[in-house]
């Protein structure tokens, strides 16, 4: 199986996983389904090709990982 089979199989089971979090108002589970979810399709994006950062927050997010800076704006919110 290839690893873009593979990236899609998971987008799959994560989009399921985030609509039962939803539906079950469990936020906890939530926030870390999206995130990997997201992080699932710039990885197929990148395999496919595609530019993934053709909105603004892509954009600041790829200047910020050309300049050689982390991705997160903030490690801690307090």
């Amino acid at each position: 199986m290839s690893r873009l089979t593979e990236l899609k199989a998971a987008k799959r089971v994560l989009k399921r996983a985030i609509k039962t979090a939803d539906e079950v108002d469990d936020l906890k589970s939530l926030a870390p389904l999206v995130k990997q979810y997201r992080e699932t399709l710039r990885d197929i994006e990148e395999l496919e090709g595609a530019q993934s950062n053709d909105d603004e927050i892509g954009a600041l997010l790829a200047g910020r990982e050309a300049d050689g800076k982390p991705g997160a704006v903030r490690k801690n919110r307090s």
